[in-house]
């Protein structure tokens, strides 16, 4: 299989407040905590672990029971702790700077990951317990929360963003989702499924920057330069959003509550049939299945829209390490546990089966019976599977890197110019300008 990947370092961060994975109980960290024992033993090793995704205590619960049963002597019991995006990650934040009160496991988003990185991380290499699984893993995954050579975080999924089209609302308005290559394509589909039905063809996003990252991507564009300064004021982010205003001012997209897809408030909206294009990571199809059960078999995956035939279709969004913490209880016990749960194949079948992400070991993206599984939740409610167009597009997959200025740069995106640009009809470049100049201020 070929190897050349380029994945998405996305900035955007996943606000998203989950409820708990288990039983309840009162934990120091807050949030809601629960104990995984998953079969283990009375000498079992209790290693806790702080999340803000309850599906993804979900999944090591999963590779809890599997690992106590393939290592009786090395069993471990998980406590695990799910807290609203910003608590956990500035809660573990000023716990690895102190050194007092981490947990031995956590899971850091992309958009947090630079600021654990500063200075000497007080985090613990990972390199010895990957290297099993070099050259099954997709190398870049690995690059992506690395520091100097090392290796101190494990990717959950690749990420690949992709269209998902309501073939529903299309097929009323005479359109055929596959017919769609480039955004003249879209527009034109667009502005007839307004004509015909009186719904939009896509939103318009101002609380995040899925949108920019793809548009930037296909022009082999960033946010920063080489150094990592920012440059959103940039030829291809103003051609980028020229494009999408226009998009708007045609009726082809229109804002939505919540300001992007994947918010409780988008989710209603796309379910009612409101819009009939979302952009977005392949892991919004458990948004799908979760929060929009009224559009199955109706939602088509496909490749993304392209300003012209023969840019890449594709880039990596979004992206959760799980690391090992300097003043973890057992330091290689839990580096080996998360390098199974993370890299092994049982571990990367069970991401794709239980959480519907697009998995970093590339030998599960071969195994029809796994990925083609007609029982499997995703492949039941999508029109096509979604692998058939992964493979596709997989030579295609962007990157966009995630640099200590993402954050800043995206906070004032998606808090200030996208609303300026897309709610108040501001000029694109004046817009950009002015971001520039706040986000040079503030990271001074």
């Amino acid at each position: 299989m070929k190897k050349k990947w380029f994945i998405m370092f996305l900035v955007l961060a996943m606000a998203t407040m989950l409820g708990a994975c288990g039983g309840k109980s009162s934990g120091n960290a807050g949030g809601e905590t629960s104990v995984m024992e998953g079969g283990a033993g009375e000498n079992a090793t209790e290693l806790s672990l702080w999340t803000f995704v309850e599906l993804h205590g979900q999944h090591f619960e999963s590779m809890l029971k599997k690992w106590n049963e393939a290592n009786p002597d090395r069993q471990i019991k998980l406590n695990v702790t799910v807290m609203p995006y910003d608590d956990m990650h500035n809660k573990l934040s000023i716990a690895v700077q102190t050194g007092v009160g981490a947990p031995d496991i956590a899971d850091i988003e992309l958009g947090k990951y630079p600021d654990f990185m500063k200075g000497t991380p007080q985090l613990e290499s990972l390199d010895d317990v990957i290297e099993p699984y070099k050259g099954t893993v997709v190398q870049s995954q690995l690059d992506l929360y690395s520091k100097d050579g090392t290796v101190y975080g494990l990717s959950t999924h690749v990420g690949a963003s992709v269209a998902f089209y309501n073939t529903e609302i299309l097929e009323a308005a005479g359109v055929d989702y596959k017919n769609i290559v480039t955004w003249d394509d879209f527009k034109t589909a667009g502005m007839q499924v307004y004509e015909k039905t009186g719904k939009y063809m896509g939103t318009a996003d101002t609380s995040a920057t899925w949108q920019e990252s793809m548009l930037l991507a296909q022009q082999g564009a960033d946010f920063t330069d080489d150094a990592g300064n920012p440059v959103v004021n940039s030829e291809a982010m103003v051609k980028g959003l020229t494009m999408m205003k226009d998009l708007q001012d045609n009726n082809v997209i229109a804002t939505i509550a919540g300001g992007q897809p994947d918010t409780e408030e988008a989710y209603g909206e796309f379910n009612a049939g409101n819009y009939a294009t979302a952009f977005m990571p392949l892991w919004q199809m458990s948004r799908y299945t979760n929060y929009m059960s009224d559009l199955a078999g109706k939602i088509a995956i496909a490749p993304l829209p392209v300003m012209e035939k023969g840019m890449p279709r594709s880039f990596g969004g979004g992206g959760t390490a799980t690391v090992v913490t300097k003043t973890a209880k057992d330091v290689q016990l839990a580096k080996e546990f998360i390098a199974y749960a993370k890299l092994s194949l049982d571990a990367n079948i069970d991401i794709w089966d239980t959480l519907g992400f697009d998995p970093i070991n590339m030998d599960v993206w071969d195994m029809k019976d796994v990925t083609h599984n007609p029982e499997n939740q995703f492949v039941k409610y999508f029109v096509n599977n979604p692998f058939d167009v992964l493979n596709e597009i997989k030579d295609e997959i962007q990157l966009i890197k995630s640099t200590p200025a993402s954050p800043t740069i995206n906070n004032i995106l998606c808090t200030v110019t996208l609303n300026e640009i897309f709610e108040d009809g501001k000029d694109i470049k004046q817009a950009l300008d002015d971001a520039q100049a706040q986000i040079e201020q503030e990271l001074k």
